[in-house]
């Protein structure tokens, strides 16, 4: 029988149920085999209507006897399940039912229950903090809203707390199905350690997407198969959709994809993306216990030693820029190692915690000078273990120690916050994490155990045991779906291992440790991909999604027997301990390339600025990756070398230096003044020079690109035309292109899906032309979101196939950003000139920010600043905060020759990756902002590069800045000073014999993720050309150096107050 068939089956039956035709519902349901009626049956015992001999069978305990009874009412199930029937039979045979395998572990009834409350209450609206057992016992109804508004936090049940409420009477159930329908668990949550926080949605055709966008098609029926109100009692039927996910889930299949948190799709590593070349060795003078790379800064790494020492290296530079030797005044004896030392996620702050009882943090600056915060006497005995995380929205420190416990504490006042007690051996890591709203960490102790605590001193929420009862430190991967653990045994057996979070079981063991490890083998993660871990006096790596070792490296000899290793924020960089008190750093083709760019960027300004040292001042020295907000309190400790000059310095540092001149201080010389003089500007016109490809288009139409973005594997562009038709193009792997990455030298293909369909988004009735196109791109290339005028479209990357679609215009959404620590909640900036903040997974606006006077053009979130900065076509700049949503200050931008005349204009936005510098781009000036939105330096079009400004986005190093002008130029500018350091014109790049130079125009410009000289345009004539600088030249032109030790030369706003910064425009 066909599914239609069951399914019209199934409403029958619901139809006759509620209209009391019992024994015809019997009736249809024994014929059909579809369902046994579980509540028919108790009605025939209660009755006494049911064979009296079944009766005598169970009360001689002759359960044989009464499954031969049985049989003509169970063998329906044999038809189309049969491990079903044949488990239900078995049951029945047994005279204690847990002498089933399946339900022999008691820890399976507590997964099974919270696996269930979880399931009931996550799609909830207005879910219950805490829901209990006694939930279960009838069905869920969405409770009214609190009356103030604010939704109760999600369920934070987990399947081992404590003890599980004890239910009165039951309620009256009514008629069921003994079966209900299987749910596959959602893979992304804490589930069975912890909450849900993304539900997954099975289906059995589309491919992922973010957590709680889609409702697919069979989601209705699968999840709101039909049912009599909720008021009558009445029958249950499971569909069809249903009835086979539970067998196929009965049967170990599962060919469903779930829509979950985060995808991930399978990896494809090589071995040149495996940092494994030794590129650095850097001497630190005593064991390294600790290696921690800035968050920010992706060359600058903290260590500790096991004399207590601190030591902050710039490995570009190969210089220790800061050194700490241990001082406490809380510690009695000298004797003292660094466990753990590690940056907060700003990197502002770093915390050390000393095997005496010692946890102290200092405020860093890049001038590589340290001073110390705090100096918290945090346990009795020894501090293992120290984390940062948010849980009250302010910055707190999380530390564990030989007394078994797990303190919390407010960073700034070092105010003690909660203490977790619960652990019977001494605690050996912390693991702080999130899910949604719901702040948690795992902590493990030396004996293996593993729990997990909610901050509100309730007791752990999991108890576990470690595989081997190892000695063990836990880890995320970077977008928070994937758990792994790491650790050795008392008898030396080594475990990597992944969680699966659902069941708080192991999901994958990885295989390629020794029989006996020498001590406890560390490890880390990266990017989403990676797993490296210190075993056997080399370094193994593992791909994620494989357990087999992928490749090992002894770094060129001289590790111990279980180095420590610690990779940078994007993988490229790889610092292990060596036997002789060093550290060596390890790099892939990208971390090479980051390497020696800094070294280029070094030499280039090292002349410039050694003629800002003098006798009488000291420079700030920065990073070559530019610069961070200063923390709040002085520094005032000595670096370790005065005299050092790291490559870059900041404008705001510049400024002050130039500010605190006197007239007896006159700036030096260099001997090399007549380089300065004959400096010239690159101007690069002919098409010999720059390498450029022009991608291949069966497309072509008369149309504009409007987005444009890479990937961000930098496998492939994808272009969003005026037309609303967007374009994807792959470079695939070959001979003449091995890595398979982007590249001028081969063509890449302009990729459809089989079913030869386009992506293209709704428009509406007035010409799509005209409207503010906007796009954003998930991490993992799996899907992106469009609009071009009408609804936010969904579509897969895969299939092009739009998954689905919100936000109906009026007004229409003009720019999407997604919030950075919630894959659910989007900023859409609007025609009318509002951003809502918009939660996809309950389809609702949480609220609407006004402030700007035009449409929205531009949204950018900084994490650490924790706002979200908005631009719009009124040419302003408002912050907002994360928190509340309230609007924290305003900014009108203004040109240097128009102070009182406020411009009108798309204003675009992008934040450095230091996520406190935002590069501003107007048709008329680019700027860079500080985080209080003041004005560093502008640059406004002149001279070589008269037009407007039609476009601007930074390097993926962010040490560059990229532009576009009206007139089919573009220039290549020094981030930190906007200096113009190359011009191309538009000969250069676009051929004669295809366009003319002066009809189009780059209205796009989009830079690769992690190639910092390429770039793709997008043209007004629908063109997209990809361009690299020859391969002679290898970079865009060379740093334009400061003249005679003079400054660079920046135009500046000057600060304005509140009230002068929120004031409208004149009109």
């Amino acid at each position: 029988m066909s599914s239609l068939s069951r399914e019209l089956v199934f409403l029958i039956l619901q139809f006759l149920d509620e209209e009391k035709f019992k024994e015809t519902v019997h009736k249809l349901e024994q014929d059909s085999g579809f369902y046994f009626n579980m509540k028919h049956f108790e009605d025939l015992v209660q009755a006494g209507e049911w064979d009296e001999k079944y009766l005598e069978a169970l009360d001689k305990h002759d359960r044989a006897k009464g499954v031969d009874i049985l049989m003509k009412d169970l063998k329906v199930f044999a038809s189309f399940n049969e491990e079903l029937f044949k488990e239900i039979t078995h049951l029945l045979t047994l005279e204690n039912f847990r002498q089933n395998e399946q339900l022999s572990k008691a820890s399976r009834l507590r997964t099974l229950i919270n696996q269930s409350l979880n399931w009931q209450h996550q799609l909830c609206k207005n879910p219950r903090p805490n829901p209990d057992i006694k939930t279960l016992f009838s069905d869920h109804s969405c409770a009214a809203a609190p009356a103030s508004g604010a939704r109760a936090p999600p369920p934070t049940n987990g399947p081992l707390v404590g003890t599980i409420p004890k239910s009165g009477a039951f309620p009256p159930i009514g008629a069921h199905s003994p079966f209900q329908p299987i749910v596959s668990p959602p893979t992304s949550a804490i589930a069975g350690w912890m909450t849900n926080a993304n539900p997954s949605l099975p289906h059995a055709v589309m491919a992922q997407a973010p957590p709680g966008l889609v409702q697919p098609p069979s989601t209705a029926a699968f999840l709101k198969h039909p049912r009599t109100p909720t008021s009558a009692p009445g029958l249950d039927y499971q569909t069809a959709d249903s009835e086979h996910l539970m067998k196929r889930m009965r049967m170990g299949q599962s060919d469903e994809v779930s829509f979950s948190g985060a995808s991930h799709p399978p990896n494809v590593y090589f071995q040149d993306d495996v940092p494994k070349i030794v590129i650095r060795t850097l001497n630190q003078g005593s064991s390294v216990m600790s290696l921690d790379f800035h968050p920010l800064h992706q060359t600058i790494l903290l260590v500790g030693t096991n004399v207590g020492d601190i030591g902050i290296w710039e490995v570009g530079s190969r210089e220790r820029i800061a050194h700490k030797t241990f001082k406490a005044a809380l510690a009695k004896d000298a004797s003292v190692s660094v466990n753990r030392c590690l940056w907060s996620p700003d990197g502002s702050i770093l915390g050390v915690a000393f095997s005496k009882h010692i946890v102290q943090t200092y405020a860093f600056s890049l001038s590589g000078e340290l001073k110390q915060h705090l100096e918290i006497e945090a346990h009795v005995g020894g501090v293992n273990d120290i984390a940062f995380s948010h849980p009250n929205k302010s910055l707190s420190i999380i530390t564990c120690g030989d007394d078994k416990t797990i303190k919390v504490w407010d960073a700034i006042t070092g105010q003690k916050q909660y203490t977790f007690e619960g652990h019977e051996a001494p605690v050996y890591s912390v693991c702080p994490h999130y899910k949604e709203s719901i702040q948690f960490i795992f902590s493990t102790a030396v004996d293996g155990k593993i729990n997990a605590w909610l901050y509100d001193c309730l007791g752990s929420r999991v108890d576990y045991d470690a595989p081997g009862h190892s000695c063990t430190t836990m880890a995320y991967s970077a977008d928070g779906t994937r758990l792994f653990s790491c650790g050795t045994s008392k008898d030396g057996d080594s475990h990597l291992v992944e969680w699966n979070e659902t069941e708080g079981a192991i999901k994958r063991t990885y295989s390629g440790f020794r029989k006996h490890s020498l001590g406890v083998v560390q490890f880390d993660t990266t990017r989403n991909r990676l797993l490296a871990a210190g075993d056997e006096f080399m370094i193994k790596f593992w791909d994620m999604d494989n357990t087999n070792v992928l490749i090992t490296t002894d770094a060129d000899g001289g590790l111990p027997a279980s180095p420590r290793l610690r990779f940078n924020r994007e993988g490229s960089l790889l610092a292990v301990t060596t036997s002789d008190n060093g550290i060596k750093i390890l790099a892939n083709g990208d971390g090479q390339r980051l390497v020696r760019m800094l070294e280029m960027r070094a030499l280039e300004n090292s002349r410039g600025a050694s003629q800002l040292i003098n006798a009488n001042l000291k420079p700030q020295i920065v990073s070559a990756l530019g610069t961070v907000s200063n923390v709040s309190s002085p520094i005032t400790a000595t670096p370790e070398r005065a005299d050092r000059i790291l490559p870059a310095l900041s404008m705001s540092s510049l400024a002050a230096m130039d500010n605190n001149r006197t007239a007896d201080i006159k700036p030096k010389i260099s001997d090399d003044t007549d380089k300065i003089k004959n400096w010239k500007l690159v101007d690069i016109v002919d098409s010999a020079n720059p390498r450029t490809l022009r991608l291949p288009d069966t497309l072509v139409t008369s149309t504009k690109v409007v987005r444009l973005l890479y990937t961000n594997s930098g496998l492939g562009v994808l272009a969003l035309g005026s037309n609303a038709i967007h374009k994807l193009w792959k470079w695939t792997r070959n001979e003449r292109n091995p890595s398979g990455k982007s590249t001028t030298s081969v063509a890449p293909q302009l990729w459809q899906p089989s079913n030869g369909i386009l992506m293209t988004n709704e428009t509406s009735d007035s010409n799509p032309e005209e409207a503010t196109a906007c796009i954003a791109l998930s991490k993992n290339d799996s899907y992106v979101m469009s609009a071009s005028g009408g609804k936010v479209s969904l579509f897969n990357m895969m299939t092009f196939k739009v998954m689905t679609t919100f936000m109906p215009p009026p007004p229409a959404a003009t720019f999407l950003a997604f919030h950075p620590q919630d894959n659910n909640i989007i900023a859409i900036g609007m025609e009318d000139s509002t951003i809502q903040i918009y939660n996809v997974r309950f389809d609702e606006v949480k609220i609407k920010l006004k402030g700007h006077q035009k449409k929205i053009t531009g949204l950018a979130f900084s994490q650490p600043l924790n706002v979200l900065i908005s631009a719009g076509a009124d040419a302003q700049l408002c912050m907002w905060s994360i928190d509340g949503w309230e609007m924290k200050k305003s900014r009108f931008i203004q040109t240097l020759a128009t102070r009182a005349a406020t411009m009108i204009g798309d204003t675009k936005i992008q934040f450095h990756n230091d996520q406190t510098h935002l590069l501003v781009v107007h048709e008329s000036q680019l700027a860079i902002y500080d985080n209080k939105l003041e004005s560093l330096c502008s640059w406004l079009p002149r001279d070589a590069l008269p037009a407007p400004i039609s476009s601007a986005v930074y390097s993926c190093d962010c040490l560059l800045v990229y532009a576009g002008f009206c007139d089919g130029a573009f220039g290549v500018f020094e981030s930190d000073s906007l200096r113009l350091r190359c011009r191309i014109s538009p000969t250069a790049y676009i051929c004669p014999s295809i366009s003319s130079p002066g009809a189009a125009y780059p209205m796009v410009i989009a830079a690769h993720p992690s190639e910092p000289n390429q770039i793709a345009l997008g043209m007004s004539d629908g063109a997209v050309h990809v361009v690299e600088p020859s391969e002679a030249d290898s970079k865009w032109g060379a740093a334009p150096p400061q003249e005679n030790g003079a400054f660079p030369p920046t135009s500046s706003n000057p600060p304005l107050n509140n009230s002068q910064a929120s004031d409208p425009p004149p009109r």
